[in-house]
C-alpha cells in the first residue's frame, strides 16, 4: 500500500493512493498514519480490505498539500557515510561500524514543502536517502535476518545538511543536521510487502534540473537489515520511528571547487525507485 497524509500542516488526514493512482480518503477507517496504526496488523488489514472493496471515497488532489506520511514521529535516526561511493568522494575511510546520529522529529516536513536556508549558511547541501519506517518495537534484535520483520515500510527522505555547521563549528554533527525543514519525507509510506528487496532501489536527485546524484541502495556499506539490527543494540526503535539510511555520491561537498552549495531560489527534486518523488524550492530563513 501507498499510505500518505494530506492537508494543511498540522491538520493532515490519512489517505491512500490506490493501484489506479486515485487518491482515497482513509479518515473514516483510521484516525491517522502513525506508530499506533503501523503496529496494529488488524487495523492495516481493515485498510487493505477497504481499499480492495473499492469503498473508499476519492479525493481531488488539485491544490492538496501532501504532508509527511507518518505523524508523531518519535525520532529520526540517521546513518552517515553508508555508501561506498559517497565515502570515497568525501575522502573518508569506509567505516567499520555504522555512523549513527539523530535528527529531531520537528525537522520533518512534507515532500514538497519549502526548505529554508539557515541564516549565515554558506554550505547547505543535498542528500537523497531511503528512509525506513519502523512498525514493530526493535530492541536488541538478534540478527539481520530478523530485522526486516520490524519494518513497516519505506519512504523517500531528503537529509538536508549544512556542512559548515556540521564539520567546522565544533562538537558533533547536530548543528548541521537539525536546522528547520531539514528532513522532507514522503510523499508516501510504501508498505514493506511492496518492497521485496530494499537493496535494489535506485536513488536520484536533481538541482535546478541537473542530475547530481544517481545511485543504488546496492552500494550501501551496511544494508537496511543490518542497520536496523545494529541501531537496536544502542536504542529502542519504536513504531513510527524513522531511519535515514545514508546517501550515494554526488553531494555538493564532494564536488570540485567552487562547490555548488544550495542557495535561495534553487529547486531540488529527488526520487527513490517505487517510492515517489519530492520537489522543494529553497528560501532564506
Amino acid at each position: 500500500m501507498k499510505l500518505l497524509r494530506v492537508g494543511t500542516a498540522g491538520a493532515e488526514r490519512p489517505a491512500l493512493l490506490d493501484r489506479d493512482g486515485v487518491l482515497r480518503d482513509l479518515s473514516a477507517i483510521v484516525p491517522d498514519i502513525d506508530g499506533a496504526l503501523l503496529s496494529d496488523a488488524s487495523a492495516l488489514d481493515r485498510v487493505r480490505a477497504a481499499a480492495g472493496a473499492g469503498v473508499l471515497p476519492a479525493l481531488d488532489p488539485t491544490g492538496l498539500r501532501i504532508g509527511p506520511p507518518v505523524a508523531r514521529i518519535g525520532k529520526v535516526v540517521c546513518i552517515g557515510l553508508n555508501y561506498h561511493d559517497h565515502a570515497a568522494e568525501t575522502g573518508q575511510a569506509v567505516p567499520a561500524e555504522p555512523v549513527v546520529f539523530l535528527k529531531a522529529a520537528d525537522t520533518v516536513v512534507g515532500p514538497d514543502d519549502t526548505v529554508l536556508v539557515p541564516r549565515a549558511s554558506r554550505k547547505t547541501d543535498w542528500e537523497v536517502e531511503l528512509a525506513v519506517v519502523i512498525g514493530r518495537t526493535a530492541r536488541y534484535v538478534e540478527s539481520a535476518e530478523a530485522a526486516l520483520a520490524h519494518v513497516a515500510g519505506y519512504a523517500v527522505a531528503h537529509d538536508v545538511s549544512e556542512r559548515e555547521f556540521q564539520t567546522e563549528r565544533g562538537g558533533t554533527w547536530d548543528k548541521g543536521k537539525n536546522c528547520e525543514t531539514f528532513n522532507p519525507l514522503g510523499p508516501w509510506l510504501v508498505t514493506a510487502d511492496e518492497v521485496p528487496d530494499p537493496q535494489a532501489l535506485s536513488l536520484r536527485l536533481w538541482v535546478n534540473g541537473e542530475l547530481k546524484q544517481d545511485g543504488s541502495t546496492a552500494d550501501q556499506i551496511f544494508p537496511v537489515a543490518e542497520v536496523v539490527r545494529y541501531v537496536s543494540q544502542f536504542m529502542t526503535l519504536h513504531p513510527g520511528d524513522v531511519i535515514n539510511t545514508g546517501t550515494p555520491a554526488g553531494v555538493a561537498m564532494g564536488q570540485p571547487e567552487p562547490k555548488p552549495f544550495l542557495r535561495a531560489g534553487d529547486v531540488v527534486e529527488l526520487e527513490v525507485e517505487g517510492l515517489g518523488r519530492q520537489r522543494q524550492e529553497l528560501k532564506d530563513a
